[in-house]
């Protein structure tokens, strides 16, 4: 593809994903607006304007590359080894343990440090 040609498609997909964002902007103005109707057709409008906006997402290229992205990373997501409810638990105490000796040693040294400053230093009782 030329480099002029690819300017066009790039340009186009930005107005595509304008219009989209200004649909979506436009059913939740309309949504917010619409209070005097019902809530079935407030809400028809809010995800009519939602399933639109995708709708046209969708069809451009960044879009067709958005959803092939989400496609790769759910498949990421399916390789990851999750911890067992042992593990997670065993890591749960650890962590609250150390969080329990942290609080300690962190109150230890407050009450040292204003011991040395109002009693040794100031030389308040």
């Amino acid at each position: 593809m030329s480099q002029q040609s690819l300017n066009q498609t790039e340009q186009k997909s930005g107005w595509i994903t304008f219009l989209a964002v200004i649909l979506l902007v436009a059913a939740l103005v309309l949504y917010y607006t619409l209070v005097d109707y019902s809530m079935g057709i407030r809400l028809a409008v809010l995800f009519g304007g939602i399933a639109l906006a995708i709708l046209i997402v969708a069809i451009s290229p960044d879009g067709r590359r958005f959803i092939a992205y989400a496609g790769d990373s759910w498949q990421e997501v399916k390789k990851v080894v999750w911890p067992t409810r042992r593990e997670s638990t065993q890591m749960t105490l650890v962590v609250f343990g150390f969080v329990v000796i942290m609080s300690l040693f962190l109150w230890l040294a407050d009450k040292l440090i204003e011991w040395l400053v109002f009693s040794v230093f100031l030389g308040w009782k």
